[in-house]
């Protein structure tokens, strides 16, 4: 198995931010994985990767997780989100030849472990699309639940999605 360092992304690497989210947008699942349009993304200004990056390196309400191989390369990442009393993962993306590996679940496991270190916070929810079944599969050994049905998502006509939570373990 693959050895990978996964860590919280500084504020001075949005440049390699904006890189690694751009491919995750061009990648061909993008359109059932991510509301953002490659299109879109790749005319934002420099300074709103600055900020993402910014914001993440706080680690007060986002923080986004990237994963390393033993070169240093980007591999993969997600967000955290701090809502009240939740945590919601966005913007999850492992490049395809790094799929299998584990860096998803050293990925979710930092996520997780960030989310439970708020005391506040007593559930971590994701959304996906309805016709993402791998992922589906995926969260689901990471221990999330499907909670309601598939949903229309405001901002993405014909977008239907499901809603998954893992709620706080006990002894935690």
């Amino acid at each position: 198995m693959a050895v990978y360092k996964v860590r919280v992304v500084r504020a001075g690497e949005w440049r390699k931010l904006k890189a690694l989210r751009l491919e995750a947008l061009a990648d061909p699942v993008a359109s059932v994985a991510f509301l953002e349009r490659h299109e879109d993304a790749v005319s934002y200004p420099d300074e709103l990767w600055q900020q993402r990056a910014a914001e993440g390196e706080k680690q007060e309400d986002k923080v986004t997780f990237v994963g390393e191989d033993s070169d240093g390369q980007w591999c993969g990442m997600l967000t955290v989100l701090a809502e009240e009393a939740q945590t919601q993962l966005v913007g999850v993306y492992t490049r395809p030849e790094q799929r299998g590996t584990g860096l998803a679940v050293r990925l979710f496991e930092a996520a997780l472990e960030w989310s439970w270190t708020r005391p506040e916070v007593w559930s971590v929810r994701l959304c996906l699309h309805r016709d993402n079944p791998r992922a589906e599969a995926f969260y689901r050994r990471m221990g999330f639940r499907l909670v309601g049905k598939a949903v229309p998502d405001p901002e993405g006509p014909g977008y239907l999605e499901h809603r998954m939570v893992l709620e706080r373990p006990p002894d935690l």
